[in-house]
């Protein structure tokens, strides 16, 4: 049995799709998920659920939701070989590893990715690649307003492009520059004040023998920024165009892609 919050809500289990069609059930699915083998808390749940809204007996609205989430998951349930949601002392918790949700899948796949990045390129790809196919929409898309997933699934939207960034790089590392050269147009005309794409594209673009392009786009950043913002570009992207006016040598090595490689050195 698998819980799935990249995207819409559901729980799967041996490929049979299992929808949560009740909006506060699938809203106590997901902050239960978030926490897979930890308790959350009755007053937690309550205040993610019915923020804002007063209700009259919370400790039996919770009970029904709970209630509810528990038949809508049973057959799932049956499947696993007995209950999934348990009540503790004052809360409810998914008795289930952290594993099997998607979004941890996602970031252990995300952190092994970024781990092989320097020495193992290929290897990264395909951790990256495998991360994002998790994907099937914006994260806990239809899981309401509460604060938890509301500020789980900004922290998984950032993360999502943080991997695009390191996909990119991947690709750039293994000589693909056609394939990056795509992505990362899209990315820079979906995220132009994301500058770590725009640094991507101009290496790609350098690196593939269209200099000009890459000035060009520098021009382009930098314009956007100081109308839309009033700010001058970061010192990586400043940098990097330095280098590519001079041609430097260091465009064409592998480490001139990776995150590291544009970070500030730390004075000691």
């Amino acid at each position: 049995m698998r819980i799935n919050i990249l995207g819409p809500v559901f729980v799967d289990a041996e490929g049979q799709t299992h929808a949560i069609r009740a909006n506060k059930v699938r809203a106590m699915l997901a902050t239960l998920a978030l926490e897979a083998g930890r308790a959350v808390s009755s007053e937690d749940l309550v205040d993610e659920l019915w923020s804002g809204h007063a209700i009259g007996n919370t400790r039996n609205a919770l009970q029904a939701t709970a209630t509810r989430l528990r038949r809508a998951i049973e057959p799932a349930a049956r499947r696993r070989g007995g209950s999934v949601l348990r009540g503790v002392n004052n809360g409810y918790l998914l008795e289930m590893s952290p594993e099997h949700v998607d979004g941890n899948r996602f970031l252990e796949l995300a952190a092994q990715g970024a781990a092989h990045l320097l020495a193992r390129p290929e290897r990264a790809l395909e951790l990256l690649q495998s991360a994002l196919d998790l994907w099937r929409g914006p994260a806990l898309l239809d899981a309401g307003d509460g604060l938890r997933v509301r500020g789980a699934a900004a922290l998984f939207d950032e993360r999502r492009l943080t991997v695009r960034e390191d996909l990119a790089s991947a690709l750039l590392s293994v000589g693909d520059e056609a394939r990056a050269i795509a992505e990362l147009r899209r990315l820079v005309s979906l995220h132009p004040q994301r500058e770590r794409f725009c640094e991507l594209l101009m290496v790609a673009l350098y690196r593939t023998g269209r200099q000009g392009e890459a000035l060009d786009l520098f021009r382009w950043a930098r314009r956007r920024l100081d109308e839309e913002l009033g700010i001058r570009p970061g010192a990586p992207l400043q940098r990097l165009h330095a280098e590519i006016l001079a041609q430097d040598p260091v465009l064409r090595q592998r480490a001139a892609v990776l995150p590291s490689r544009r970070e500030p050195a730390v004075v000691r």
